[in-house]
């Protein structure tokens, strides 16, 4: 059995290297098939290379590492992760997943070890940059739409479509839905990622195994259309105010959110992008259109949908009631996903076996390991404690964690490849 524990100088240095050319002054920005992204990739593929290990990208534009006398046929498991990251967010999410594929990799390469194993690095898992989350991991699979490749860049005049391309990803296939591979060929999907809530830390966990991943429902974009107006001259009865019909309706929601949760019921709900028109808004106008996202979690596909039924009944609701309208854009949807029995209980047994302090948890975030799963590959997560959560610059996950986090992955592999 390899100790990674050793390895722990050789990750300092990778995260401490990355960081240096991804810091935005802020924190951290690796934009989705992007500069930030690519400057990640490219560092790894040198690190892979200087190891001895084959490096290529797939039709999706992903990056695989694997053994260089690995036959392509070979059945695998895979470990990784993404490397994009959140505007201004943080070093780890993501990329700790597959900074770990690899140190499992190099340790056997370095140690005569073989095995099937690969390691993956997703392009394209957040949300933040298009308003599509795992779009490397969907393009492997074949699922993503014309209307998904349509969508354009934050802060830019790129399309999801223009920049895989301007990658090399096949869009001839993608665009016809294609299987990018064959999930029969991965015989165990593994993730590493750090916790991006407050779970652990308080349960003082030093790693985790994941027992499921919430799915989700959002708008994007969605408008509040009423009626502009001077503040002082309009009563009550004649406005058609906006913002407080979208106030109206996040209320209400939060109320029916309440209810749902005394029952037991699993549902996050989040609208994280409220607005007015800079170019236009006053202190003494009152808003005639607001423009408001809105998102639902759930690790149950009937909470989801029922949930969504209620935003829309509250919405035709409080249109009638206080002269407004409510446009929606294009709703996205992401699946829900349970991890494998088997591996779970595998990576349980390789924390015991370490005597680590763990527990099996759910995830509330989102992860590149839900479209495996529900693509049929038997899929586990490993969370590592992380303070501070994540999607912002404070995320502090322990180095020492992280190693113990490897090493369980690797100790899994054995009983996983039997």
């Amino acid at each position: 059995m390899i100790d990674l524990i050793q390895y722990r100088a050789l990750a300092e240095k990778i995260f401490a290297d990355i960081r240096e050319f991804s810091f935005d002054g802020v924190g951290i920005t690796r934009e989705s098939y992007g500069r930030g992204e690519s400057a990640a990739a490219d560092y790894l593929r040198g690190l892979a290379e200087s190891e001895g290990l084959a490096v290529q990208a797939d039709r999706a534009a992903n990056l695989v590492f694997r053994f260089p006398e690995t036959p392509a046929s070979n059945s695998v498991i895979w470990m990784g992760s993404h490397m994009d990251s959140v505007p201004q967010g943080g070093n780890y999410d993501g990329l700790a997943g597959v900074v770990a594929g690899l140190l499992c990799l190099v340790a056997r390469r370095r140690e005569g070890v073989g095995g099937p194993l690969e390691v993956i690095g997703f392009r394209g898992e957040e949300s933040a940059w298009f308003g599509k989350a795992y779009m490397g991991s969907s393009a492997l699979l074949g699922k993503l739409s014309e209307a998904d490749l349509a969508l354009r860049r934050r802060g830019a005049d790129e399309s999801l479509g223009d920049c895989m391309q301007a990658l090399g990803a096949d869009m001839t296939a993608i665009r016809a839905g294609e299987r990018l591979f064959d999930p029969a060929r991965v015989r165990t999907y593994l993730e590493l990622h750090i916790e991006q809530g407050p779970v652990m830390v308080a349960r003082d966990l030093p790693v985790a195994v994941v027992s499921s991943i919430r799915g989700n429902f959002r708008h994007n974009h969605i408008v509040c259309e009423g009626e502009s107006g001077h503040s002082g001259v309009v009563p009550r009865w004649l406005r058609h105010d906006a913002m407080f019909a979208v106030a109206d309706l996040l209320m209400r929601l939060d109320e029916h959110w309440r209810m749902l949760q005394e029952r037991g019921t699993d549902l996050v709900l989040t609208a994280g992008i409220v607005g007015t028109d800079p170019a236009e808004h006053a202190v003494s106008r009152i808003p005639g259109r607001v423009a408001f996202s809105l998102e639902a979690r759930s690790r149950s596909t009937d909470t989801l949908e029922a949930f969504y039924q209620l935003v829309r009944a509250e919405c035709s609701a409080i249109a009638h009631e206080r002269g407004v309208a409510f446009d929606f854009d294009r709703r996205v949807l992401s699946a829900p996903a349970t991890m494998n029995t088997r591996v779970c209980d595998t990576l349980s047994a390789a924390c015991a076996a370490r005597e680590l302090a763990h527990d099996v948890i759910p995830s509330g975030a989102g992860h590149d390991a839900a479209l495996m799963a529900n693509a049929g590959i038997p899929s586990g997560m490993v969370f590592v404690r992380n303070q501070n959560g994540s999607h912002n610059p404070r995320e502090a996950m322990d180095l020492d964690d992280f190693m113990l986090g490897v090493q369980v992955l690797s100790d899994a592999l054995e009983p996983l490849s039997a």
